[in-house]
């Protein structure tokens, strides 16, 4: 069986992430797996950089260009949305031609149209489309958030204009892939966690599309629930109780970076000795550094980790892993830091149910600071079993059981 996975990238974000660990698992199978990218870190050499640099380029800079004269030239707003309207056609490219499946995975900025996923669907081959986001039930933006224009028809979007324009190009976006979903009775949509999966049926684009649950593949073996004495980054004190928060960019307003910072001051207020034994450490990007400024809580920004060495010992020295999102399809490091023996205490703001249940493995609290902060003491005074933990993510995310549920999907019909 020969399968090919369409992703935007291999290793940038997320969804990148969890694509090429699906090939890779694929593979182990026996699957000949192979992915095509546009944006291309690893030398893996199943992985294949399609196009060439210019053209890869101009395709992104055009939508870009393209959304930001519908926006009213709002660049705060530029990458909430997407609109597929510039990318690759890759229904004849030699891989696609040659694969019994074809597996897309997040396909915007350049790398497919919706025109490119209508040309590849009347190939008739069998397509599942991985949904990391609420992209594929949307007119255009990725994370509908309080919105439920998705459940209509879109349209009078607060991305375009101020949402003033009912026919503007979330309405458009609407409209094209509701005429591609109704027209591709071959494709089968996946959403990685049962949150997405009800968004989706409850929304007007996929409530008749063949939807199932799976979710993102990952590699247990990897983590480890002890610490081995990997050098960490400087600051970090070992010797204190660590609270870990991580993300590509921490103050992206989706992550409730604020949210974090007042919940530990929260904890500090509640229980100052408690507070005292404790490091907050947050790693990735800040785009507002002086945002640490108004904790009043021990902690250490790392900036970026790249090697998911030190990222594993990380999580290994922590006593609780954190996420304090808006939005989440599955918290990837809600996963990692459970892998690796962490108590998790995270919003209830999408998939995290299907990760963690609250109360036993894990504290899902609403998203205020008082809430949040009794979930960081609550798992700071009763610790979960880290043996067990690194059990429940093996069971729930391990290998065997995706790729087999995938290959399911890509050999079956739609489902009733």
């Amino acid at each position: 069986m020969k399968i090919v996975l369409i992703s935007n990238s291999d290793l940038t974000g997320g969804a990148a992430v969890v694509t090429t660990r699906l090939m890779h698992a694929l593979r182990d199978r026996g699957i000949d797996a192979s992915m095509l990218v546009i944006n291309k870190l690893s030398d893996d050499p199943n992985i294949h950089l399609i196009g060439s640099p210019l053209g890869r380029k101009a395709r992104f800079v055009a939508e870009r260009a393209y959304i930001y004269a519908h926006n009213g030239f709002n660049r705060p707003d530029l990458f909430k949305v997407s609109v597929a309207n510039f990318g690759y056609d890759l229904s004849r490219h030699k891989l696609v031609r040659e694969a019994d499946a074809v597996i897309l995975a997040w396909i915007n900025q350049g790398m497919m149209s919706l025109k490119g996923i209508e040309r590849l669907a009347a190939t008739g081959k069998r397509i599942l489309w991985i949904m990391h986001d609420m992209w594929c039930m949307t007119g255009s933006c990725h994370h509908a958030l309080d919105c439920r224009g998705y459940l209509d028809r879109c349209g009078n979007c607060r991305y375009y204009r101020h949402g003033t324009h009912a026919n503007d190009l979330s309405r458009r976006g609407w409209t094209q892939k509701k005429r591609l979903y109704d027209e591709a009775s071959n494709m089968t949509m996946i959403a990685v966690s049962n949150w997405l999966a009800d968004c989706a049926r409850a929304g007007s684009l996929l409530c008749d599309a063949d939807v199932r649950v799976i979710h993102n593949v990952f590699p247990d073996a990897d983590f480890y629930t002890r610490p081995k004495g990997t050098p960490l980054p400087d600051g970090i004190d070992r010797a204190k109780r660590l609270i870990v928060m991580g993300a590509a960019r921490l103050d992206d307003p989706i992550k409730g970076f604020d949210l974090a910072i007042e919940s530990l001051n929260r904890v500090a207020e509640l229980e100052p000795e408690t507070a005292r034994q404790c490091q907050a450490v947050f790693f990735g990007t800040l785009r507002y550094p002086e945002a640490l400024n108004k904790l009043n809580f021990n902690h250490v920004h790392t900036g970026r980790i790249t090697d998911p060495i030190v990222i594993r010992e990380l999580y290994a020295s922590a006593d609780i892993v954190l996420s304090t999102s808006r939005f989440e399809t599955l918290p990837g490091t809600i996963i990692e830091g459970m892998a690796a023996g962490c108590t998790p205490v995270t919003t209830g703001n999408g998939g995290q149910r299907d990760i963690v249940t609250d109360g036993v493995d894990g504290y899902i609290t609403d998203s205020t600071p008082d809430s949040v902060a009794r979930g960081i003491i609550s798992a700071l005074n009763a610790p979960a079993d880290r043996e067990q933990q690194h059990a429940t993510i093996k069971s729930k995310f391990g290998a065997q059981a995706v790729t087999q549920a995938i290959i399911d999907a890509a050999t079956t019909n739609r489902m009733a």
